[in-house]
């Protein structure tokens, strides 16, 4: 068995009795733990070790496994019970989020290459780190595995709505700091469920970058798409039709505030009084009609955005053509931009990251970690309601997608 050959503490003294031993004080840590894990077992699972109690006890041991654990004394090696249903971790120990390892990574790798912030020189002070450059690469190495596979992982089913939007970050380019585009890809599966379907980096969110990184989603997978969620940015809506070739929704928020941006703040509440009740009508003709309402009471006063509201009725009103239950989760980005947010607040500790890799491997491991959450989580639509928008699709419409894109087929 694999803890029988532990020493017990009164073994440990016994031999500092009878002869010096050097490693003392690490195997003393040893058998502390030990006894300590085996004790926190025994009262999770509801029965001493060896201990026979059939009836009322939740769980069985099934054997160890083992852990190396760095403490002032030197390298423990740490053997943890296994159970065979439910898990078990020391409550001495702390589990790092593949998030924090990323974090503690990107603040390593920054430290060695000579680029921190005084605030990012003060967090390493405060957490007591040891800048290894072998441990740096080690610890990078690991995380970088993790995220390229989930960055290129097949996408499996259709995928009927589509989020994309994309957040500037500060990286250190060339011996510059240059702002680059973090791009991500939210999705919604024929299940229900919200899945992170890519994340890349650009040098700026041109039509170029947008089209290239929406073929590699079509070349893992992507299809069913029905509808596209993004703000108005030029490059990304002609990539979204040259790619998907789907209908485009304008994000409804980013819409009401490039409104606000044409008026005085004494006409803002005037102007959401106007604007909001069209994206919460009962019908399409209700909204278009609550639309002319607006651009016919605002003509003359803020022609400007009498005007945008003209321009933009079928790309802020693409929601209505979809299953009402779906309307509200449909018109906007918010749902990515909350992400997008968390994001933000881990990328701000760092401030500027060292390169581009450093910056996918924080913001990856965040996407790993949303996209568990959201695979145990509630389902974000209904698979009854999707199947619905699925059944309306033309069969046809993916197959002509990649016809136009003969590379695709070979990879």
């Amino acid at each position: 068995m694999a803890g029988a050959d532990r020493m017990t503490i009164e073994e440990v003294v016994r031999q500092v009795m009878v002869r010096e031993h050097g490693d003392v004080l690490r195997a003393a840590v040893e058998a502390v733990c030990a006894q300590l894990m085996e004790s926190e077992v025994s009262g999770q699972i509801g029965a001493e070790l060896g201990e026979r109690r059939p009836d009322d006890r939740a769980t069985q041991r099934n054997g160890y496994r083992p852990r190396e654990w760095q403490t002032r004394a030197g390298t423990v090696e740490l053997q943890i019970p296994k159970l065979r249903r439910g898990s078990y971790f020391p409550s001495f120990l702390e589990p790092r989020r593949r998030s924090e390892q990323a974090l503690l990574a990107v603040i390593q790798q920054a430290y060695v290459c000579g680029v921190s912030t005084r605030r990012v020189d003060q967090l390493v002070e405060s957490l007591g780190l040891r800048v290894s450059k072998s441990e740096v690469s080690r610890i990078c190495g690991a995380l970088d595995e993790h995220v390229e596979a989930f960055r290129t992982r097949p996408l499996e089913g259709a995928y009927p709505f589509v989020f994309l939007d994309a957040k500037v970050e500060k990286v250190r380019d060339g011996g510059r700091v240059v702002n680059k585009a973090l791009v991500i890809a939210h999705g919604v599966h024929e299940t229900g469920r919200r899945e992170i379907l890519g994340i890349d980096v650009g040098e700026a969110e041109t039509e170029a970058f947008w089209t290239d990184f929406l073929r590699g989603l079509v070349a893992r997978g992507l299809v069913g798409v029905g509808l596209a969620i993004s703000d108005a940015h030029a490059g990304l809506k002609a990539a979204i039709a040259k790619v998907l070739g789907c209908a485009w929704q304008r994000c409804t928020v980013h819409f009401l505030r490039d409104c606000l941006g044409h008026a005085r703040r004494d006409q803002h509440g005037l102007l959401a009084a106007l604007i909001r009740p069209i994206f919460n009508a009962e019908n399409l003709e209700q909204a278009r009609d609550r639309l002319s309402e607006a651009v016919a009471h605002l003509d003359g006063r803020l022609g400007k955005v009498a005007s945008m509201l003209e321009d933009a009725e079928p790309d802020i009103l693409a929601f209505y053509g979809f299953p009402p239950d779906h309307w509200r989760k449909l018109r906007s980005t918010n749902p990515l931009e909350r992400f997008n947010r968390e994001i933000g607040r881990r990328t701000d500790v760092v401030g500027i990251f060292p390169d581009d890799r450093s910056l996918i491997r924080l913001a990856g491991m965040l996407c790993i970690e949303q996209n568990d959450e959201w695979l145990v989580g509630r389902r974000y639509l209904s698979a009854e309601s999707i199947s619905v928008v699925l059944a309306g699709r033309d069969d046809h419409t993916d197959n002509e997608i990649k016809e136009e894109m003969p590379e695709l087929q070979a990879a």
